[in-house]
């Protein structure tokens, strides 16, 4: 199967969280790393093509196509953080009768907070049929590369994140983030690697609706 995503590269500050709780006697402690999280938006991790194009009912299904096994990397590579997120494309057809090619766009997105697009790249992924077969398979990949340095939460906001609070103390069940600088400071440093098809409205109508 041939890939045809081209990769994505942003020298932005591009961080996300991977977390796992650790108790310790100064409380739960939560790691955080400067690697996104790798998702997939919801109604955009299928695709499905009518024929005729106009018609929406289960016969005029031409080929319907999943994006799967997401697999995310990220390695440090001198001042920049590289993160790999590739991923299969399954897809079945309503005539197996020859040999066909379809081409499904693909994008590629980062976000910041949840909510900001900073970048965005479409790119696409080629799925082969063989001729009697109903089913093909593609696999596509997408690469976001960032600078290291702007990863980093401000020194003030990662003193209060890691403060040690015992029992006792005024602020010991307070949450940190429940500190507006705060919390904003974290959301503005959190970013997150989206991928999906690349639909059009009624697409996305279909696929919200089915």
């Amino acid at each position: 199967m041939r890939a045809l995503f081209v990769p994505l590269t942003i020298a932005l500050l591009l961080t996300g969280c991977s977390r796992q709780g650790e108790i310790t006697a100064g409380g739960v402690y939560v790691k955080r790393t400067g690697c996104p999280q790798v998702a997939i938006p919801a109604a955009t991790g299928d695709i499905t093509l009518f024929d005729p194009v106009n018609f929406r009912t289960a016969a005029a299904i031409d080929v319907s196509a999943a994006i799967t096994n997401v697999r995310s990397n990220c390695t440090e590579e001198g001042a920049y953080l590289v993160s790999t997120a590739s991923y299969d494309v399954v897809a079945t057809r309503r005539d197996p009768t020859q040999a066909r090619q379809v081409v499904l766009p693909i994008f590629s997105v980062a976000t910041q907070g949840g909510t900001n697009v900073v970048a965005k790249r479409v790119g696409a992924v080629a799925v082969d049929f063989a001729a009697g077969s109903v089913r093909g398979q593609g696999r596509g990949q997408s690469v976001i590369r960032v600078a290291r340095s702007a990863a980093a939460l401000p020194a003030d906001v990662q003193r209060e994140l890691t403060r040690e609070r015992r029992p006792g103390d005024a602020d010991a069940a307070i949450d940190p983030l429940s500190d507006p600088k705060i919390r904003d400071a974290v959301a503005t440093a959190t970013f997150e690697h989206l991928l999906g098809f690349q639909l059009t409205q009624d697409q996305l109508r279909y696929n919200a609706t089915r």
